[in-house]
């Protein structure tokens, strides 16, 4: 439990550096942020899923880059939801869940312990 709520905080975190990074996204306090981060993981763990599986056909022939899309049109929808969490465009999006996939990645690297990508040994 007590790592989850790490990881829920260091999600919000991390769209607060990419808000800061990048000016087509806008957080405005942290508590929409930390809403925002657990929207953003609903979306990855509910809706993800269904999207990945009915552009299949998509996907492959794109060798998997409509899987940006996918991701960017769950960042925009979130900051439609969430109040305080804002991104101007579409092209924004993409830019700002590809910053947030990459801040993310490492946070999780460095939180869980391992020095390089790949499986625990």
């Amino acid at each position: 439990m007590g790592y989850l709520l790490l990881r829920w905080l260091l999600s919000a975190l991390a769209l607060l550096a990419v808000a800061y990074l990048y000016p087509g996204v806008r957080v405005e306090t942290f508590f929409a942020a930390v809403i925002a981060a657990l929207a953003l993981g609903l979306a990855n763990a509910l809706i993800r899923p269904i999207l990945v599986v009915l552009t299949l056909p998509v996907t492959i022939v794109t060798l998997g880059l409509f899987l940006f899309v996918i991701n960017a049109a769950l960042f925009w929808l979130v900051a439609q939801i969430v109040k305080g969490f804002h991104v101007q465009g579409f092209l924004d999006a993409l830019v700002g869940s590809i910053l947030y996939s990459l801040i993310t990645l490492v946070v999780s690297w460095i939180v869980s312990g391992s020095r390089k990508p790949g499986p625990r040994r």
